[in-house]
């Protein structure tokens, strides 16, 4: 390790023992940093040398800021915290908000002056905000205004005291403070593998793990995935809906555009998607399934938004069914781009470019990475081959003073809790995650293949499929199901029969519930265990 920059040590003295750190690699040129380094200062920095800081770095519905702007306000939110506040390198900050400029400028401003950030999901409630705080020992936070209450009573339950400011608005705390500061900043001078993250797992279990990301890991997830796979241009405008706290939003939202001098559009709600794309002339975009299935619904309606500024479009987040990549590549002329990542790997790291995606596949290992399939017993399989993904790189889980890192790394591997297949020519294929394969009467059933089968036919909206105990069968499959319309009775018996027309019969849901909703985090996965909960109180 290298001498660390952070005088609180607080994070670097609960990193897990390194015996239990997953192997990590830097093979590509590209992954090379220098052992001082700064990630919010080099991707500022970088982005400013083109065109001298006079390019468009964020743009939303009321007007844009160049990337000097972006870097000027930045400064100025590092140094209230550093003069204001007394933040001292290593301190951690919890930051919550939606994705607005103020959240990006004050992300910067947090590790430029040396601190952790600690980016929450702008709907988390007090609750689950005082367990992060606590978790995290949280010294600062920076908030919307809008999003204080729930904060504020945080503040009141949590363990630690902390100070925190709002931003957003006329009467926020931060922004008359900002105005006193310059709006220069030296960055403080940290070490490539100092903490400058704790990202949060969204919780699909209820029991969210707290994941360190060192400075170079932020510029490694640009310069494997977004260099290799995304091949942005600096003339490219990003956009998506996942929020920086969830690692796949941080990614394409903030620091792909920086790395490469493109410029982000910010949508003002989910709702507002479809204008942005339209306003902006987005050309790479990030989001979901579902917002791709809610796109595809209104490219159908009388007054279908103009998309074709659109080039690249990657789907991370929660499973891409077959039908809905085959409906957008027939109504678009694009390529989904699919993906696997994990917070505990900040991002994407099995993937395939547009011109070699292969529809169904999410892909061959991101350059820089390495990718396998492992038996039960730890051995890795010849492809073709099905069992537990395994992957290594140039980043990986180092959890935050939690036991369950035992379970993550195994023998030097990241092992994702994924059933994957693997070809013979080396391509990727979910299969399910590990704790979702359904042993019915002595047969494997994928839970992700059901619901891809339901997901075929006209009258499903969403679907999530569980296993649920039988005395004759051990478990038995049961689906709920969202309909695109009001059901009848009927529609089971249409159902089950569309699903033993598609896949094997043995596989079809014996049980359907209709629900109104799927419960999910707000990243979009499936929350099973709140479906299995349904089940045993019913």
């Amino acid at each position: 390790m290298y001498k660390s920059g952070h005088i609180d040590s607080f994070t670097r003295d609960n990193l897990p023992d390194p015996a239990l750190w997953p192997e990590l690699t830097f093979d590509l040129p590209e992954l090379q940093y220098p052992d001082r380094l700064n990630a919010a200062a080099t991707l500022l920095t970088g982005a400013i040398t083109r065109e001298n800081g006079t390019r468009p770095a964020i743009l939303w519905s009321e007007g844009n800021w160049t990337y000097s702007e972006l870097q000027s306000r930045a400064n100025q939110v590092a140094a209230v915290l550093t003069n204001e506040l007394g933040l001292v390198a290593g301190n951690r900050v919890l930051l919550h908000g939606r994705n607005t400029p103020m959240m990006i400028a004050s992300w910067y401003g947090i590790l430029l002056a040396g601190g952790v950030a600690v980016t929450t999901m702008p709907l988390l409630r007090a609750c689950e905000l005082t367990t992060i705080a606590d978790k995290a020992n949280v010294d600062f936070a920076l908030c919307e205004e809008g999003l204080s209450d729930e904060l504020n009573t945080a503040c009141t339950a949590s363990k630690r005291t902390f100070t925190s400011l709002t931003f957003g608005t006329d009467t926020s705390s931060l922004e008359p403070l900002l105005t006193k500061q310059s709006d220069e900043f030296t960055a403080v001078d940290t070490a490539q593998d100092d903490v400058a993250l704790l990202a949060f797992t969204s919780g699909t279990t209820g029991q969210p793990k707290a994941c360190m990301h060192f400075h170079r890991d932020i510029l490694a997830m640009a310069d494997g995935y977004a260099r290799h796979i995304v091949e942005p241009k600096a003339s490219d405008v990003f956009c998506g809906s996942p929020p920086i706290a969830f690692t796949f939003g941080l990614g394409g939202i903030v620091v792909f555009p920086a790395r490469f001098g493109a410029a982000v559009a910010l949508p003002a709600g989910p709702t507002d998607l479809l204008a942005t794309i339209e306003r902006h002339r987005v050309s790479i975009l990030f989001t979901a399934p579902t917002a791709y299935r809610a796109i595809l619904s209104a490219l159908e309606s009388d007054e279908k938004p103009d998309i074709a500024s659109l080039k690249k479009c990657i789907s991370a987040g929660e499973t891409l069914p077959a039908a809905t990549w085959h409906a957008w590549y027939e109504k678009t002329g694009l390529k989904l781009i699919d993906g696997i990542g994990a917070t505990e790997m900040i991002h994407i790291f099995i993937s395939a470019k547009a011109s070699e995606v292969r529809a169904g596949a999410t892909g061959k290992p991101v350059p820089g990475y390495q990718a396998c399939i492992l038996d039960s017993n730890g051995t890795v399989l010849a492809p073709p081959c099905e069992g537990r993904l395994a992957v290594k790189g140039p980043t990986g889980c180092r959890y935050l003073d939690d036991k369950r890192q035992r379970n993550y790394v195994v023998n030097g591997w990241n092992l994702t809790g994924d059933t994957y297949s693997q070809d013979s020519d080396g391509y990727f294929t979910f299969v399910a995650r590990s704790d979702d394969m359904i042993i019915s009467s002595g047969y494997n059933i994928a839970g992700p293949e059901v619901e891809a089968a339901l997901m075929s036919h006209k009258s499903v909206k969403e679907c999530a499929v569980i296993g649920v105990p039988d005395g004759a069968r051990g478990h038995i499959v049961k689906a709920f199901v969202v309909t695109e319309a009001n059901h009848t009775d009927t529609l089971i018996d249409s159902l089950q029969k569309h699903v033993k027309d598609t896949i094997a019969p043995y596989k079809y849901p014996r049980a359907i519930a209709f629900v109104e909703s799927i419960p999910k985090t707000q990243t979009g996965k499936i929350q099973r265990y709140k479906l299995k909960t349904i089940v045993q109180t019913s």
